[in-house]
């Protein structure tokens, strides 16, 4: 009885109701509110819920809905072609202002969705999945330009001492962070649903992409650290033994500038990246590899010069280099497995037998540097 009496109250409301919509204009959004005060009330409502008028309400706004989020969907691509055009890589929040504004975006489309509380199960179910999978077409969107703008930096960047990883470059890397944090939110399923295998390995494809792309830019930017050290190294092989550059160079006294400069090279660029990049796990992952590359750049060049005596400017800018790359790395926090690796202990007990052979050579001729006692050395 009670139902009746209230789906018959309702009818005589849905008369003004369906007229007042008619005259709305066809993209005006002001009716939204309606919808869900009338849907919050019956759908909670036992005799009215999925009633004669509960149902119509509905019918009235699915095309609604769906034109909302086909004209959101659009005007969130144009503004992700948009800001990444006219991006400045400047850090904003956890990543640059284009991230941050899209990862809103989709979170603010998806929550208003959600408070609409949309009672048929089917078409509720359909709307989360509509989401879901624009979000991870956006994402794959935001991650593609970022790793898009970071190739055209690094290969920008110089290889010389002077290279200091820009601040845009730190943003990039924060702006996948990110990306990798929000795909758990905004691109996954209730965990209450079941999707087939073609919506996981949708999804999956997201975060592929992602870790593949993390693995790239570090790659790359550990390739420039390692094209560094490579000039340095270049620079010593002019004083390789029985070369007529070095028999010039003989007569020369070098300091240490060249050691100096690359040890301050290695020493700023720790730090920008420790200051500017958000997450631990990956600053990590680079200074293991940096390290690690190092060693074996070093490692290579002393095996190509297995039956040469090195010159004494090459054996004090070695050690010094070495020592201080050693320790560096150890303070920010490379674990001893790494440090000791292999190429590190072919190094180390390379350049402790040349050093001993120049002792009894030369007596002090290394002016107090020494592969001993590092961790005692001050800077």
């Amino acid at each position: 009885m009670m139902a009746e009496h209230g789906e018959t109250f309702l009818c005589l409301y849905r008369a003004d109701m369906d007229a007042t919509l008619q005259v709305q204009p066809v993209d005006s959004w002001d009716s939204f509110p309606l919808f869900q005060l009338l849907n919050n009330f019956l759908r909670t409502d036992p005799h009215l819920c999925n009633g004669t008028f509960h149902k119509h309400l509905q019918d009235l706004f699915v095309p609604l809905v769906v034109r909302y989020i086909d004209l959101m969907e659009s005007s969130i691509a144009q503004s992700i072609h948009r800001g990444f055009e006219q991006e400045t890589w400047h850090s904003v929040n956890n990543g640059s202002a284009t991230s941050e504004d899209l990862f809103w975006k989709l979170d603010a489309l998806q929550m208003f969705v959600l408070d609409l509380h949309w009672p048929e199960p089917e078409f509720a179910k359909h709307l989360e999945q509509r989401l879901k999978l624009m979000a991870s077409d956006m994402m794959e969107a935001c991650v593609k330009r970022t790793k898009s703008a970071f190739d055209a930096k690094m290969q920008k960047a110089n290889k010389s001492t002077d290279l200091r990883v820009p601040l845009s470059v730190c943003t990039m890397f924060n702006v996948l962070m990110d990306a990798k944090k929000q795909c758990s939110k905004l691109c996954v399923l209730d965990t209450d649903q079941e999707f087939d295998k073609q919506w996981q390995q949708y999804h999956s494809k997201i975060d592929v992409l992602i870790d593949e792309s993390f693995k790239e830019m570090i790659s790359s930017l550990v390739s420039k650290f390692a094209a560094v050290l490579d000039g340095v190294l270049s620079k010593l092989s002019r004083y390789d033994e029985g070369t007529f550059f070095s028999s010039i160079l003989s007569f020369t006294k070098p300091g240490m500038d060249l050691a100096d400069t690359y040890i301050t090279f290695v020493r700023q660029n720790q730090d920008i990246l420790r200051d500017r990049v958000n997450d631990e796990l990956y600053i990590e992952k680079v200074f293991d590899q940096w390290y690690t590359g190092s060693m074996k750049s070093v490692c290579v060049w002393l095996t190509d010069r297995l039956d040469l005596q090195l010159h004494m400017y090459q054996l004090k800018t070695l050690i010094k280099i070495v020592k201080k790359t050693y320790r560096d790395f150890r303070l920010q926090g490379v674990l001893d497995g790494t440090l000791n690796n292999k190429s590190y202990e072919t190094v180390y007990n390379r350049l402790t037998v040349e050093e001993a052979t120049v002792a009894v050579k030369a007596g002090d001729g290394l002016q107090g540097i020494s592969m001993r006692d590092s961790d005692e050395e001050d800077d």
